[in-house]
């Protein structure tokens, strides 16, 4: 449990104001430059996909040499990779990758914030520690309670990838950039001969855990019955052949990024068979898809500058804890709006100096909507006025006649 003064809390308010306005600050510009990319990528892919020829992997056509292809086929290579700390050999495989994960103690938090009358507030904050396997080195120097949860000081072994020097679709030999797209990799299951072949050096440093196999992984632990702090186990993930789908640049023989007049070079793959039609699309879904995160992330941004900025208002009110939630919601409903308008504005000001044409058009609409509203609002002022717009309609009075006799 903490406590802060009122005057401490005021104080910190105003320096977060700072970093309130760096947020702004940067949100401006990486809003304005996320507009310039999403144009620049949408111009690439619609010149690539104007340009593309499809091809056949098997064969190279002097014709489309520096042209952009797509060609569909298995990639494959000859080379054999193998991770000599371990012994694992593994004959035409794209990528080996080794992971080494540790048993270790994870610290978790919660904060309680407790505001009284006169503005002072108690945090309470809640820690907890649980096991679990974790590929990085967790530091456990800075716990809260790092007597009671130690981690050990260093990893016996680092993760480690190896790739295929050579890697070919039919007659093509993939650049390295390509190779790198491919994601599609399998556990390596470790077999007891792989356990027989292990080098010594691997037992030394692992010192006197036990070593076995379960579902596959190699394990190094204290007591076999059950997993301790300090405990490690491996695992090997291979990438082997598999049918992929390219669009790059023909150079020869070799399949490297293809340079757009849009700004942009082109090389990607996709696992499987896909035509060129269907891989511009999912490249422009992503396009669109990244161009939306980055708006969000640039708003976000935007809303917690704004928050820190106005925050030492909600402090001060917060004499009485209940006028401060008031200015809270206040001032939070104010962050929003200011971040949601520039942002806006932000992104309208790079659509028109990236898409001048759209951008001035989309002005141009907002500008004539505004101005045919007000004329509307004019035209029914004076027709309000004179009473026309609302007049009954006149009605005569009944006339009265004589009985007849």
């Amino acid at each position: 449990m903490t406590r802060r003064g009122y005057g401490s809390r005021i104080m910190g308010s105003i320096r977060g104001i700072l970093v309130g306005v760096l947020l702004v600050v940067i949100a401006i510009p990486l809003l304005f430059w996320n507009e310039g990319r999403a144009v620049q990528t949408a111009k690439s892919l619609a010149e690539g996909a104007a340009a593309v020829q499809s091809i056949a992997a098997e064969t190279i056509d002097a014709t489309h040499e520096s042209k952009l292809v797509h060609l569909t086929g298995q990639a494959t290579t000859e080379d054999v990779l193998q991770d000599a700390t371990f012994g694992i050999h593994e004959p035409q495989a794209i990528r080996l990758r080794r992971v080494v994960e540790m048993y270790q103690w994870r610290e978790t938090s919660r904060t309680e914030t407790q505001r009284e009358v006169g503005g002072s507030e108690t945090r309470t904050t809640t820690y907890s520690y649980d096991k679990d396997w974790s590929e990085s080195l967790i530091d456990s120097t800075g716990f809260h309670d790092a007597e009671s949860h130690g981690n050990p000081s260093s990893m016996p072994f680092d993760g480690h990838e190896v790739r295929a020097d050579r890697v070919t679709v039919g007659a093509f030999v993939l650049s390295d950039g390509l190779v790198g797209q491919i994601r599609q990799t399998v556990v390596r299951p470790f077999t007891e001969e792989d356990l027989e072949a292990l080098p010594e050096q691997v037992q030394e440093r692992l010192g006197s855990r036990q070593l076995s196999i379960r579902e596959g992984l190699l394990y190094a632990v204290e007591q076999p019955a059950t997993d301790t702090i300090g405990d490690v186990r491996v695992r090997f993930e291979v990438l082997r052949p598999l049918t992929v789908s390219v669009i790059a640049r023909q150079m020869s023989d070799n399949l490297v990024p293809y340079p757009t007049r849009g700004g942009d070079s082109l090389a990607f793959l996709q696992a499987g068979m896909h035509g060129a039609d269907s891989m511009f699309a999912s490249a422009a879904s992503a396009n669109v898809q990244m161009t939306w995160i980055v708006r969000f992330v640039g708003f976000f941004l935007m809303f917690v500058g704004f928050g820190m900025v106005f925050k030492p208002l909600a402090i001060l009110a917060d004499v009485l804890p209940f006028l401060g939630d008031i200015m809270r919601m206040g001032t939070g409903l104010l962050a929003g709006v200011l971040a949601f308008s520039l942002s806006l504005t932000t992104i309208a000001i790079g659509w028109i100096f990236y898409r001048p044409l759209l951008g001035i058009l989309l002005l141009a609409v907002a500008v004539g909507a505004l101005i045919a509203v007000k004329r509307m609002a004019a035209k029914r002022q004076p027709e309000a006025a004179s009473g026309t717009g609302s007049a009954e309609p006149n009605v005569l009075p009944p006339q009265q006649t004589e009985p007849l006799t």
